[in-house]
C-alpha cells in the first residue's frame, strides 16, 4: 500500500513540476493583486498555455492550482494596503485590514493575511484528502430551496458588517439588491430595468462596481482629503505578531478554515460567500465586536482562513462528483477533461497517479504562498508610505484596465468611474460599501433559486419549513438579523 502511494506521489516531487507550480503561484499573486483580474480569469487565460507547452496532466494541474491559490491570496494584498481588493473575496478582508495599514501596521496585517490563508488552505486540503466523500454528499443535498436559504443567511449579515449605522447599512444593501436586478430576467430572459440600453442586457458588472466602490472611491477620497490636510501614513510598525498573539487567535484560524471548507464544498458557493460568512461569524462570537471595522486582527484572519479553506472545499465536488464547486474549479474541470480524464468516482479508481499529486500540489501551493508572503511583508508594507499623489494615478490606470478587461467594454469603465463617485459620497456621509458588494453577490443567487424552487412540482412556501437544511439556514438568518440589530441598537445607545 505504501509503495503504491509513493509511486503515485512521485510526479508531485518532480523538480520541473514543482517549478511550474512556483511559477503558477507567483503569476496568481500578481493576477490577484490587480483590480478586476480574478482567479477565474487567471486560470482561464493560462489554461491554454499549459496545453500549448504539452504539460502532463500533473504539470497542468500544478500550474492551475498555483494560479488559483496565489490569486485568492494576492487579492488581499492590495485590499489591505491601498483599499483596492484584487478579487471579490478580498473585500471582506479590507474591512479591518485597511484600517490596520492606516495605523502603520501594514506589515502585521500582511502577516495575518498570510498565516490565515496558510492555515485555512491547509485545513481545506486536509479535509479534501480525508473527508471528500462525506462533504460531497452533503453538498448534493442542496437544491434551489437550500441555496435560497443560504443566500438569505448571507444577506442577513448586512446588519453585522454595517459599521456604525445599521440603518445606513440596510439602505446600502437594498441599493445593491436593486442594482442586481438590472439585465435579463434569469428565468424568462426578458430585459428589465435596462432603459433600452444594450450594454445593460448583461446587467451591471460586479467587478466594475467593486473597482468603483473601493479603488476609484478611495482615490477620490484621498484627493479630497489632501486638499485639506496631509493624509499620508506617518509611521510604520514593521514588527511581526508574536507566537503568543497568534495563539490567542487560534479559534479564528481553525474556525475560519473549517467554515470556509464546508461552504466551498457547496457547488456554486465559492470563496466570496465563505469570506463574508467567516467575517460575520468572527464578529458574532467576538467578546468585543465593536472593534470590527477599525482594525481588529480577527476581522483579517477569519475571512482569509475561510476563503482559503473554500479553495480546498471547492475541489471536493469537482474531483469526487465532477461538479465544480465554483467558477475556478469549473475551468479546472474542463482542463482535466481536455487532458483525457473524467472527474468523478472513476478518477479515484483509475487515476490515483493524478489524484494524489493534486492533493500534494494544494499543500505545496500554500507553503509557497506562505513563504513568499512572510518574506515580502516588510517591503510590501512600505507601500502605505508612498505619496498619495503618486499612488493615485497608478491605481486609476490599473482600475481602468481591470474594469475593461472583464468584458472588453468601455461601458464597464464608465460604470466603475460612476460607482467611484457614488462610493465617495457614501463614504463622506457614512454609508458602508460592503453591504452593496454582499448584495450583488447574493442577490441574483437568492432570486434565481427562490423562483426556481417555487416552480418545482408540488412546491409551496411550506417547503422552506419542512426541508431540514432550509429551515436551519433560515433560522440562522433570523438569529443573525436579530443579533445584528441588537448589537447595533446597543452601540447607538452607548454613543448617545
Amino acid at each position: 500500500m505504501m509503495a503504491e502511494l509513493f509511486i503515485n506521489l512521485s510526479s508531485a516531487f518532480d523538480p520541473f513540476t514543482l517549478w511550474i507550480l512556483f511559477i503558477g503561484v507567483v503569476a496568481g499573486i500578481l493576477i490577484g493583486s490587480l483590480p478586476g483580474l480574478t482567479a477565474t480569469m487567471g486560470v482561464t487565460l493560462l489554461m491554454p498555455f499549459t496545453l500549448g507547452l504539452g504539460l502532463t496532466p500533473q504539470g497542468s494541474m500544478a500550474m492551475l492550482i498555483g494560479i488559483y491559490v496565489g490569486a485568492i491570496y494576492g487579492g488581499s494584498i492590495t485590499a489591505v494596503l491601498i483599499a483596492t481588493p484584487g478579487t471579490p473575496a478580498s473585500a471582506a478582508t479590507l474591512l479591518d485590514g485597511y484600517p490596520m495599514a492606516q495605523r502603520g501596521e501594514g506589515g502585521r496585517a500582511i502577516v495575518l493575511v498570510t498565516l490565515g490563508s496558510f492555515v485555512g488552505g491547509l485545513l481545506g486540503t486536509l479535509l479534501l484528502v480525508f473527508l471528500s466523500p462525506q462533504l460531497s454528499r452533503f453538498g448534493l443535498q442542496f437544491s434551489s430551496p437550500e441555496y435560497f436559504a443560504l443566500a438569505v443567511f448571507g444577506l442577513s449579515m448586512i446588519v453585522s458588517i454595517s459599521v456604525g449605522d445599521v440603518v445606513k447599512g440596510l439602505i446600502s444593501g437594498v441599493f445593491g439588491l436593486l442594482i442586481a436586478t438590472a439585465g435579463l430576467d434569469p428565468i424568462n430572459g426578458k430585459p428589465r430595468f435596462t432603459f433600452g440600453m444594450v450594454d445593460l442586457y448583461e446587467g451591471i458588472g460586479f467587478i466594475p462596481v467593486l473597482i468603483g466602490l473601493y479603488a476609484f472611491a478611495q482615490v477620490f477620497y484621498d484627493m479630497a482629503e489632501q486638499a485639506k490636510k496631509d493624509v499620508a501614513v506617518s509611521k510604520l510598525d514593521l514588527r511581526f505578531p508574536s507566537i503568543g498573539e497568534m495563539m490567542r487567535y487560534w479559534g479564528n484560524f481553525i474556525g475560519g478554515g473549517l467554515l470556509g471548507t464546508v461552504i466551498g464544498a457547496l457547488p456554486g458557493a465559492g470563496c466570496d460567500i465563505a469570506a463574508f460568512v467567516g467575517y460575520n461569524e468572527a464578529k458574532r462570537f467576538s467578546k468585543d465586536p465593536g472593534r470590527f471595522g477599525s482594525g481588529a486582527p480577527e476581522g483579517v484572519i477569519t475571512p482569509e482562513a475561510a476563503k482559503s479553506g473554500a479553495t480546498g472545499g471547492a475541489m471536493i465536488p469537482m474531483m469526487t462528483l465532477g461538479v465544480p464547486g465554483d467558477a475556478v474549479t469549473a475551468v479546472m474541470l474542463n482542463g482535466l477533461i481536455v487532458q483525457g480524464l473524467q472527474p468523478g468516482p472513476l478518477l479515484f479508481r483509475d487515476h490515483l497517479d493524478v489524484v494524489y499529486p493534486i492533493f500534494a500540489f494544494m499543500l505545496f501551493a500554500y507553503i509557497v504562498t506562505c513563504a513568499l508572503g512572510l518574506i515580502s511583508a516588510r517591503w510590501l508594507a512600505r507601500i502605505v508610505l508612498l505619496d498619495k499623489s503618486l499612488l493615485a494615478p497608478v491605481i486609476c490606470v490599473l482600475s481602468v484596465v481591470g474594469a475593461y478587461a472583464i468584458r472588453f467594454s468601455v461601458f464597464d469603465v464608465y460604470t466603475a468611474i460612476a460607482f467611484g463617485g457614488i462610493g465617495y459620497f457614501m463614504r463622506v456621509y457614512g454609508f458602508p460599501s460592503a453591504p452593496i458588494v454582499l448584495a450583488l453577490i447574493l442577490g441574483p443567487m437568492a432570486e434565481s433559486n427562490l423562483r426556481g424552487a417555487l416552480m418545482q412540482p408540488d412546491s409551496g412556501v411550506m417547503m422552506f419549513v419542512t426541508r431540514p437544511i432550509t429551515a436551519v439556514l433560515l433560522l440562522f438568518a433570523i438569529a443573525s438579523l436579530i443579533w445584528g440589530l441588537a448589537r447595533g441598537s446597543r452601540s447607538t445607545a452607548t454613543l448617545e
